[in-house]
């Protein structure tokens, strides 16, 4: 007999435990990608071309034209994904390290990546003639990597009202934008009373109270579910619709709060989707409301930033190399930034979903296929400190840690003292996030009654070493395997 199904409620939901694949996995890549790409102008084009005055307007007028004459149905069009291949493009990420493959179903431009009997907007009938995420499944299958879908569409409703408006200024000044056009309302909904002309760059609500919106959203979500039974699903937020009324803050009213119904309905298809086909649930829902009284029901998706210290529950960051959507102004994280990111996430019993940019015919530029590499050359020298691990009592040791801020990455100016742990059965691994210039590291943390058998520098062999209580000192070489992080792997008894 098969696990028992789950039941749309939060009593029932939060049952939820975290399949092992996801534990052992630690590293993702994400395909966030679509028409926004087009212009190859960064995230929220399909917003800011309509809000008078922002950079993307400027680009728009004046490269499509005016956003009455040529709006955003007439850009999603453009996009052709003509060099797109996902099966070439799997087995360089999974040589860089990707054991589980997140792809973009839609984003809150309301264009859907697949073939969907609800919205005419989609890659099968308009732009590239292809199933997207079809595509990626089959790859990452053939590789047999765990599949997701993320999706943006709670938002969708408020966050593109701005297509109502009209410019307040110049040739075009009080001629409506293409949203107005009765002709397209099924693409661009309606949502005009959302939009504000006196401050169309302010969103007016997150999620909204269009119950017609909410059962579309819903319907849209079990046609997603159905067609590709994904091994996670992301929401780009908190679980819609709930939450968004200031009573609803504290736990006992999210229990009564009525908008989340929605939401976890959605959630209770996937993983009983997940049971129908495996015997037992193997799917993860992830969403960003941090209250425990939400998140139980599955793993906690935290943008951009990450946690201070070990949780007990597995939890994921999502974070990209550059910005979400291909920008030729961005500049890109570097290699050994990522290592280090993805290190110190790990430590702490997170895993690391990382955006791998792509240009509008699908393919990779050659910074990013040099990202690509570097990564390919670390994983299996230092690869084993990472897959299969679990956090240790601590998660490190040493003075210097990432800024936990909204958004905020700074790479870390680490120091010799600065170690970052993992373990796996009998073997702790030590990543010197900085390698002492002496060639000597000093390990700290173990108590005096733990025993160390042998020490070895993961990618050149044993290292020597001595033991004084719980301070372990580790005599490296000269050259080491790496230019990046480097790890010991130390074998207590």
């Amino acid at each position: 007999m098969g696990q028992a199904a789950y039941n749309p409620t939060f009593e029932s939901l939060r049952n939820f435990t975290c399949p092992e694949w996801f534990k052992d996995a630690k590293l993702g890549f994400w395909s966030h990608w679509g028409p926004q790409s087009v212009p190859m102008f960064g995230d929220w084009y399909a917003r800011n071309m309509y809000i008078e005055g922002s950079d993307q307007y400027r680009y728009h007028i004046r490269h499509y034209g005016h956003p009455s004459k040529f709006g955003y149905k007439d850009l999603v069009t453009q996009w052709k994904a003509e060099h797109f291949d996902p099966d070439a493009l799997m087995n360089l990420y999974h040589k860089a390290g990707a054991r589980y493959f997140i792809a973009q179903a839609m984003h809150h431009d309301h264009f859907f990546n697949f073939p969907s009997k609800l919205n005419r907007f989609n890659s099968a009938q308009v732009g590239p003639m292809k199933d997207i995420c079809g595509l990626w499944k089959r790859a990452a299958g053939n590789l047999k990597i765990p599949f997701g879908l993320t999706e943006h569409m709670g938002a969708t409703f408020s966050w593109w009202s701005v297509n109502k408006g009209a410019d307040r200024y110049g040739p075009y000044a009080g001629v409506p934008y293409d949203g107005n056009d009765p002709a397209y309302r099924d693409y661009y909904l309606d949502n005009a009373e959302h939009y504000h002309q006196d401050k169309p760059s302010e969103i007016d609500r997150w999620y909204t109270g269009n119950s017609t919106y909410h059962a579309y959203w819903l319907s849209v979500m079990k046609e997603l579910i159905d067609l590709y039974t994904p091994d996670l699903l992301y929401s780009d937020g908190g679980l819609p619709f709930g939450g968004s009324s200031p009573a609803a803050a504290s736990p006992a009213a999210v229990e009564q709060d009525t908008d989340y119904a929605y939401g976890l309905e959605a959630v209770s298809h996937l993983y009983n989707k997940s049971i129908q086909a495996h015997g037992e649930n193997r799917a993860i829902y992830t969403q960003k409301d941090r209250r425990p009284e939400v998140y139980e029901i599955g793993v906690l998706d935290i943008e951009k930033s990450q946690l201070p210290g070990i949780v007990p529950r597995p939890w994921q960051t999502d974070t990209c190399i550059g910005n979400w959507f291909y920008d030729v102004r961005q500049q890109f994280k570097r290699p050994g930034h990522i290592i280090e990111m993805l290190i110190d996430i790990v430590s702490k019993n997170g895993a690391m979903l990382l955006n791998i940019l792509q240009r509008p015919d699908g393919t990779i530029d050659e910074e990013t296929q040099y990202i690509l590499k570097e990564l390919a050359s670390w994983f299996p020298l230092c690869g084993e400190g990472i897959y299969g691990t679990r956090p240790w009592r601590n998660f490190g040791e040493g003075g210097s840690g990432v800024v936990i801020d909204r958004f905020k990455e700074d790479e870390v100016s680490w120091q010799e003292t600065d170690f970052r742990f993992t373990v796996k059965g009998d073997r702790l691994y030590a990543f010197m996030m900085k390698v002492p210039e002496n060639r000597v590291a000093v390990v700290r943390s173990l108590l005096p009654d733990e025993k160390v058998l042998s020490v070895t520098l993961l990618g050149h062999g044993p290292a020597p070493f001595s033991q004084n209580y719980g301070i372990v000192t580790v005599k490296l070489p000269a050259e080491l395997p790496t230019p990046y992080t480097n790890c010991l792997a130390i074998q207590l008894a």
